[in-house]
């Protein structure tokens, strides 16, 4: 995908070179230039002619690289499209990772101290403009401590400081186009129109869209259900602990969750209960770090990455048996 055109490229390319593998890598036509310049320090290695190849082209052209039996293994990061390419692969292996609108849980007893709390939701609503497949798109906040939140929230998103991302200082910069910025603004529109009330937004310049937090979202509406990815986050209380994991799974996608809170009753039926790859007890769904197994279910996607993970779906697991005879 466009975003962390280095870092996605290489969770794919290591684990590759590391099991052996000869690779065909697409790039996204939007941010091509993080793996040319892969391309580049790998042309500087000993690898043998034909180890790997790094193919720009337009998705319309890419079909072979999906079709063709001679490649064994798929391997795509991106969108819902990854379905339909999972059908056209025929008898290779496939492994998506295709997003997800993912939530995270503030318990009665959270665990740490709200300011914190917030500093991290902030940080994973709005890092990047929103534009991460684990970004922060739901808030579920108990209802005793909602309104400290919200205020919280709102004061701390209200200074964070937009414009052009060359600026060390800017913390909101450009969406990946104008098309993109429009969709979000678009969704937002609606869901204000179904009864979802404003706590922070502003006006889109072009492809600039402003932080928006939102509370009263229907669940039946595309802010709700779909996958944002932008500087959007949407607020709702809960009184039970179990109407909270239920709202988490109340979603096409289950990539992973966050959930702050000081009980371990709590986190391990967090763990027991949610549709999800990854529970990140103590911190935001938006937490990464690369060996561990990533991915998650439902519309999210099928298998697993992190270098170890990688490496095993590259592989074929086989059996000798020699008998003495």
């Amino acid at each position: 995908p466009f975003t962390f055109p280095l870092n996605l490229v290489a969770n794919k390319v290591a684990p590759a070179i590391a099991a052996g593998c000869p690779f065909v890598l697409k790039p996204t036509a939007k941010t091509p230039i993080g793996a040319l310049i892969i391309a580049e320090v790998l042309a500087e290695t000993d690898l043998p002619l034909g180890a790997f190849s790094v193919m720009p082209c337009s998705n319309d052209d890419a079909a072979p690289l999906v079709e063709d039996d001679r490649i064994a293994l798929l391997s795509f990061t991106g969108g819902l499209i990854g379905w339909d390419m999972k059908a056209r692969a025929g008898r290779k292996k496939v492994v998506l990772e295709l997003g997800g609108n993912a939530a995270c849980i503030v318990d009665a007893e959270p665990g740490r101290d709200l300011d914190s709390i917030v500093d991290r939701l902030v940080s994973g609503a709005y890092y990047q403009s929103g534009q991460s497949c684990i970004s922060v798109q739901r808030i579920h906040a108990h209802a005793s401590i909602y309104d400290a939140l919200r205020r919280k929230l709102k004061a701390a998103i209200v200074k964070l400081p937009a414009g052009d991302p060359r600026d060390e200082n800017t913390f909101i910069g450009p969406m990946i186009d104008e098309d993109a910025a429009k969709r979000v603004e678009e969704w937002i529109a609606a869901a204000r129109k179904a009864g979802a009330k404003k706590i922070v937004g502003g006006r889109r310049e072009g492809n600039l869209m402003p932080a928006w937090l939102l509370e009263g979202v229907p669940r039946n509406a595309d802010l709700y259900r779909r996958e944002a990815f932008g500087p959007v986050a949407l607020m709702e209380p809960f009184e039970d602990f179990e109407d909270a994991l239920d709202a988490v799974n109340d979603s096409d996608f289950g990539l992973q969750a966050g959930v702050f809170t000081g009980r371990l009753d709590h986190a391990m039926r967090a763990w027991d209960r949610l549709d999800v790859g990854g529970v990140i007890v103590g911190d935001i769904p938006s937490f990464r770090v690369d060996n561990m197994p990533y991915g998650g279910v439902k519309q999210s996607g099928i298998g697993r990455e992190g270098v170890r993970y990688a490496i095993q779906d590259m592989t074929e697991t086989r059996l000798l048996v020699i008998r003495d005879c």
